[in-house]
């Protein structure tokens, strides 16, 4: 049988971490005394590098102050990791689904707009650092839509773009499977409405997990 991989998306697909983000940006525009933008907007750059966000978010402000807001937002989240009070809880059906994927011998990976330590953090939280193969994070890639991460994860497992499915909540993963020409797979409850999925190239959108199982191809 031919390997096969499926990347997920973290915030927004694996973990729901909108009320950590939008704090964390608060507070990043807060520090600087910026006025925050809305909820809406913030969830809306969710999946994006963070610089990349923050410039969206604030289109007027200097590159120098976009850099500025930037820090904040990475202190603010060291210092709750380090408080113990980061916890971004799995979506309903998440863990089971990807133990089945693992069973039906699915490489599992992850292409995300957070750093390498903040996705561990996730990942060592929920006891599910042993699933995954490949770890593709902002560190490293231009942001999303850019196909470098899904390229890397296919060159680190040999699986063919044929073979992999990649999995999001927002219209960038959709445009990032797109451009690395690999089946784009949305999900329903994070930050996109599926419209926004479809329109940039879902071939499905599951609203629960029993729903992407089928769409991934579990029996």
């Amino acid at each position: 049988m031919s390997l096969r991989l499926a990347i997920f998306d973290c915030d927004g697909t694996l973990v729901d971490s909108q009320h950590a983000i939008v704090a964390a940006m608060e507070h990043a525009f807060a520090a600087e005394s910026v006025p925050p933008p809305s909820r809406a907007q913030i969830l809306s750059i969710v999946g994006l590098s963070l610089q990349e966000a923050i410039a969206r978010l604030a289109p007027e402000a200097s590159p120098a102050l976009v850099l500025a807001v930037r820090e904040h937002y990475r202190t603010y989240n060291v210092r709750i990791r380090e408080s113990g009070a980061a916890f971004d809880p799995l979506y309903d059906g998440i863990a089971p689904l990807l133990d089945r994927l693992v069973a039906e011998d699915w490489l599992l990976g992850v292409a995300t707009g957070k750093s390498i330590r903040g996705l561990r953090h996730v990942l060592a939280t929920h006891n599910l650092t042993s699933h995954f193969v490949t770890l593709q994070t902002a560190d490293h890639h231009p942001s999303k839509p850019h196909p470098s991460m899904i390229e890397t994860a296919l060159a680190e497992t040999g699986v063919d773009r044929a073979n992999a499915v990649m999995i999001g909540d927002t219209s960038f993963d959709m445009m990032m499977a797109q451009a690395a020409r690999v089946r784009a797979l949305g999900v329903g409850w994070g930050y996109h409405p599926p419209g926004e999925l479809f329109a940039a190239g879902a071939a499905s959108v599951a609203m629960d997990s029993a729903e992407l199982g089928r769409h991934i191809g579990l029996p």
